[in-house]
This record gives C-alpha cells, structure tokens and sequence, in this order.
C-alpha cells in the first residue's frame, strides 16, 4: 500500500488529501487511517494526521463523504446522532437513503447539476431519520478534487434545523397576525421612533394623511399633545406612564371642518439586535400612538355647546346695550348738568349779589342736586360687567364659533367667508368671552359696512397666523372702508360711521379697544389695503392680562 502512495514535498494538507483519495486503499477505517497516517507523515510541516481525524470525527455537524455514485464511504458521530442510524448500517449505502418525498425531484437536480459542474451546494432539504421522523437540514455538499482537478469524492457537512425553522415561521405568523390586526383596526397606529420619525403605521392611517392633505398626521400629533399637555407629556414618557384618552383638535383650514382626535400612547423600549451592540446593550425608546376620531362625539357636543352660546351671548349683548343705554343717557345729560354746574359757579363768585341771583343760584343748586341724583341712579341701574377666569383660549376655536354665531346673517347677506387659520396655533393666555366679543364686533361691523356699502362682491376674509410669540389675527371685508381721517376716531365711545337713517352710536369698538388694551395687544386698520377695510390684531401668547385695566 505504501507502494501506491506518492509523496506530497508541497506542505499542502489539501493536497495530500486530494493525492489519497485518488487511490483510495481497501480495509477498515482504522487500515485507512493508518495509511492515511503514513502518507501524512512524509509531510513533517503538516499537523498530525490523527488531530484532522479527531477533528471531524467530534465536531457537531453532521459529516459524511461519498464516492462518485452518493454511496457513503465515511460518516461522522455527529452523523449517527442526527439521522438515527449507527455508522455500520450507512457505510456503503446510497446518501439517498435520508431523502423524503416531500423534497421535490427539482431540488436534486439543482444540486446535481452544480456537483457536475464542480461547484458546490447549499440549502434546505427534508431528511428522513431511521424512525421515519422527517427533519430538516441545512446540507452543504462539496466535490473533493484530486490533484489533476478530477472530482473523486462528495463531501457533505448537515445539520438539524427542524426547530429553528419553526421558530422562524412562528415569528413570520405572529407578524403577519398583528399586522393584519393593526391594519384592521378602526383607528390610527403608528409606531415612532426617538427622532419623532414614524417606522409603522396601519391603514387608517395611511387614509388619514390623505384625509388631512399632511404627510405625517402622526408629528402633527404629538406637538397638539404638548402643547394640550404641557409638562406632564415629559413626565408621561420619563416615567414610562403614558398617557389615555388625550383629546387634540386639528384644523384643516380651506373651510374644513375640525378635526377632533381622542389620543392615547405609550413607550416602550427595544434592544438593538445588530452586532455593534452584541455586547454592550443599547436600547431605543419608541412611542405607540393611538388616535381615535371623536369628531361626530364633539360636533354633537359642539351644537349643545353652540346653542348655549347663542344663549350667553344674547344675554351679554343685551347687558351690553342696556350698558351702552345708560352710558349714552349719562354721557347726554353729563352736557347740560355741566353747563348748570359752571353757571352755579359763576353766580357764586360774583361779588355784587342780589335778590334775584341768590334766587337763580338757589334754583340751579337744586337742579344740581336733582342732576347728581339722577346721574347716580342711572349709574346704579348699569349691570356690573362680567368677570370671567384667566385661561388659555383657542383663538381658532373662538373665531369658528364666532362665524357659526352669526352663520344665518352671512348667508341670508349672501357673504362668502374665506377663513385660513394656523393649523397649530399656540394658545394665549385671556378671557375667552372678552376675545369672543371682541370677534364678534368687529365681523358684525364687517357685514353692517358691506350693507352699507352696497358691494357687488361681498367677501369676508379672516386669517390667523403666528408671529414671534403672537398671535395674529386678520379681518378684512369688502366695503367702503374707512377713512385716514376716521381711522383713530372710530375707536371713540359713541362714533359711529353709519349714516343717519341706521345710526346707532354705541361702545362697539371702544369695548374692542378695551379688550384688545386688556390682553397687551394692539389693533389696527392697516392704510394700505385699498379693497375694503383690513383689521390687524396681536395678541401675546404669554402676557398675564388683567380684566377692567
């Protein structure tokens, strides 16, 4: 035997290998080792050969080698255990003796067609063990080749991967299950990450973006929820407490309607899987946000709320012009009790007094004294003016309720509103029905110009916006204006621009100065807009207002 070997003088263990299975010797494994040994030791750079055989006889992957034609002429321990069959029942029987039916015929010609072309083979087939219990293994088969470039041999190296294979579908279905339950469910779910970027969404969130014209409704979200919740929404996520039932609006504009959302979310955090983190944990937290819409709830709640309205500002109008009565009635006879008042005091400075003054002055003294009774009668009969709490007002909100207010007037005038409002407008710090009123004047004063005017287009245009930590609110109508020499006057108790057939004189925009003076802000008729009268007011997000300054 020693006769057919040929030394390798190369060093090359693969090439020993491949020179000894080109003429492989006859006898036991232990005959076959030895003579492998023999042939090995004429290579003194080499391992021992007993080391290689120790190797893959005790390593965990299933090993086998056969000849040409898929007979078995070496199989490993590992072999035995994963099969079922002892060493001595596969020497010299066909590979073929672990294939199943279930393995498609194709799959054995995919894997012959590459040992053909010498090149090797990986993936999935099911073997059957010696019990009939059906496995799958993940086989890697390999041609040996000789020195001439010959294929002599087939190695195959197979492992058990019934259970990971299971595992891995198990994981596949609990996906597809909460997938097809998320996209189901009747309300918005999305997932976001660290950086407010959302990774997961359902269906009723993708028709939501669509619904609401914004690419992520979800980031539209969670500023309305700090902006509703303030500090607890940091305390929510630091805590891990989340938070339920969180009630946001969003208003489209371009005359939609509002959107009202009940929120409710929570944290969690996830373990980075990639290698970088193999050893040192990092975590990324994520937001789950739930929304269900509760518009038709809140518009229902909205027509209860606007019928009571109605009602308050009914009442508050007619305080006001029973307030705006007895101002006039006093501000009337405050012009003759003067003039009485300064002709007692002209009498009692003369120094040549006679009968018939002390008689006029007795006389004007006692209309003085009659004056002065009625004057604090009337002003006992005035209401006392409504104080109301400090809150934080949705100016939007305000303006909306303002226009349904006074809906039935715009249409029966045939006025077309346009009303653009700041999505995400900040809240400011007021009395929300001194900003109500104060609305409210100033449209209806806008719809009174335009009957007077007699405009053939009849627009009332109303826009919000923020600016540097105001909020900006614009009116414009399509009457005649006012003029330079009025723009200040029209702020004056009593003045009135309307003409003498409907002339009322009243407190109206001096009671929206008086309200705009109250919240820190400004309000102005803006000189350069030429198509009607434009109203610019500013009110500060965070001024502290005091009621009646």
């Amino acid at each position: 035997m020693g006769k057919r070997r040929r030394s390798v003088q190369s060093g090359n263990f693969a090439e020993v290998f491949r020179a000894f299975l080109a003429s492989p010797p006859a006898g036991t494994p232990s005959a076959i080792l030895e003579a492998f040994g023999d042939m090995v030791a004429a290579e003194p750079r080499l391992l021992p050969p007993r080391l290689f055989y120790e190797v893959v006889e005790q390593s965990p992957v299933a090993i086998s080698i056969t000849d040409m034609d898929a007979t078995i002429v070496y199989a490993n321990p590992s072999f035995a255990r994963v099969t079922g069959y002892s060493l001595n029942e596969v020497l010299g029987k066909n590979e073929s003796m672990l294939s199943d039916k279930v393995t498609p015929p194709a799959a054995y010609k995919t894997i012959w067609g590459r040992l053909l072309q010498q090149k090797s083979w990986s993936g999935v087939l099911v073997n059957r063990r010696k019990n009939d219990e059906r496995y799958l293994a993940e086989l890697t088969i390999a041609p040996v080749l000789d020195a001439a470039g010959r294929t002599t041999h087939y190695l195959g190296m197979h492992r058990d991967v019934t259970e990971m294979h299971a595992l891995e579908h198990q994981v596949r279905n609990q996906k597809a299950v909460i997938e097809s339950v998320v996209n189901c469910a009747p309300v918005v779910v999305a997932l976001l990450d660290e950086t407010g970027r959302v990774v997961l969404d359902n269906l009723t969130y993708k028709t939501l973006a669509a619904d609401l014209g914004v690419q992520e409704p979800a980031a539209e979200f969670v500023v309305a929820l700090k902006e509703a919740m303030g500090a607890n929404f940091d305390r929510a996520r630091a805590t891990g407490t989340g938070f339920a039932r969180q009630e946001i609006s969003f208003d489209p504009g371009g005359g939609g309607p509002v959107r009202w959302f009940s929120c409710s979310g929570t944290w969690f955090r996830e373990s980075d899987g990639s290698a970088d983190n193999f050893f040192e944990a990092h975590e990324q937290t994520y937001l789950l946000l739930v929304a269900n819409e509760v518009t038709g709830l809140k518009q229902g709640q909205e027509e209860v709320r606007m019928n009571a309205l109605r009602a308050l500002m009914a009442e508050d109008e007619l305080v006001q012009g029973m307030r705006e009565t007895l101002a006039g009635a006093i501000f009337q006879l405050e012009g003759p009790y003067n003039m009485i008042r300064a002709a007692a005091g002209i009498l009692e400075r003369r120094a040549n007094s006679t009968v018939e003054n002390e008689a006029l002055l007795s006389v004007l003294q006692q209309a003085l004294a009659s004056g002065d009774q009625a004057i604090d009668a009337l002003r006992g009969c005035m209401p006392a003016p409504h104080m109301e709490p400090l809150g934080p007002v949705n100016v939007n909100q305000v303006l909306r309720e303002v226009l349904g207010l006074c809906t039935s007037r715009l249409l029966a005038a045939g006025i077309v509103v346009d009303w653009r409002p700041e999505p995400m407008l900040p809240p400011v710090l007021g009395y929300e029905n001194g900003l109500r009123g104060l609305f409210k004047q100033l449209v209806d004063n806008a719809m009174d110009a335009m009957d007077e005017g007699n405009s053939s287009v009849r627009d009332l245009r109303i826009r919000t916006a923020s600016e540097r930590e105001t909020v900006l609110v614009i009116i414009e109508d399509t009457g005649p204006g006012v003029s330079a020499a009025l723009r200040l006057k029209v702020f004056e108790p009593f003045f009135t621009t309307k003409r003498a057939a409907r002339r009322r004189a009243g407190m109206g925009l001096a009671m929206v100065q008086d309200v705009v003076n109250e919240h820190a802000g400004t309000i102005e008729i803006d000189p350069t807009y030429a198509d009607g009268c434009r109203f610019i007011i500013r009110i500060p997000v965070r001024h502290v207002p005091a009621q009646g300054q």
